[in-house]
């Protein structure tokens, strides 16, 4: 039986959970024709993006980052650097790739802010953690909840346009990504157990 809620103190004894993949950092737009064909072969990638923080009221930045992760692998493409190639559009607008994420709705708007496409394939975790009859929609808790696992936030407000991502910022959008492809499996084989 799943909990519905879980506070700090049991959520800071659950073992630490982080993508052990390899991480593919993607800089240039040639770099991205090379990995889409390989991305494309899966069938349920997870999903994110990361933005430079603004400090300064009223100044929002666009999308720094764009994971996708399967398993085993993430790839991490800097959109400040590569632009927002059309083989990458085309693949957030395939239907039958599905991209699931936490709270995807300012990532897609943020996405179609650079390019405007007809998104295909999105699927917020958020309006399916109810039917487990789970209340926590934040990614860390909802971890928590369905994989046992405790994910670390901190790297959230670092600067994702920095020169070089630092290994602790690399492994946190991998994180990010993976994580929700490993709570909508888990989601899934809950589903199939019910039947």
């Amino acid at each position: 039986m799943l909990r519905r809620t879980i506070d700090k103190e049991t959520l800071n004894e659950l073992p630490k959970g982080q993508f052990e993949g390899t991480i593919k950092v993607i800089t240039r737009p040639e770099e991205v024709e090379e990995v889409i064909p390989e991305i494309s072969i899966h069938s349920v990638l997870g999903f994110d993006t990361e933005t430079k923080p603004a400090f300064k009221k009223g100044t929002r930045n666009g999308i720094s980052l764009l994971q996708l992760s399967s398993n085993d692998t993430a790839w991490l493409f800097r959109l400040h650097m590569t632009g927002f190639p059309k083989s990458l559009v085309k693949l957030m607008a395939t239907p039958t790739i599905l991209k699931v994420g936490a709270a995807i709705l300012d990532d897609v708007r943020g996405l179609k802010k650079l390019k405007r496409f007809e998104d295909g394939g999105f699927v917020d975790l958020q309006k399916h953690v109810e039917e487990f009859g789970v209340e926590e929609k934040g990614v860390k808790k909802m971890a928590a909840i369905f994989l046992n696992k405790r994910i670390s936030k901190r790297q959230r407000l670092t600067n994702w346009e920095a020169p070089v991502l630092t290994e602790p910022q690399l492994r946190y959008a991998a994180t990010d990504a993976w994580v929700c492809l490993e709570i909508y499996e888990q989601m899934q084989m809950i589903k199939n157990n019910d039947r």
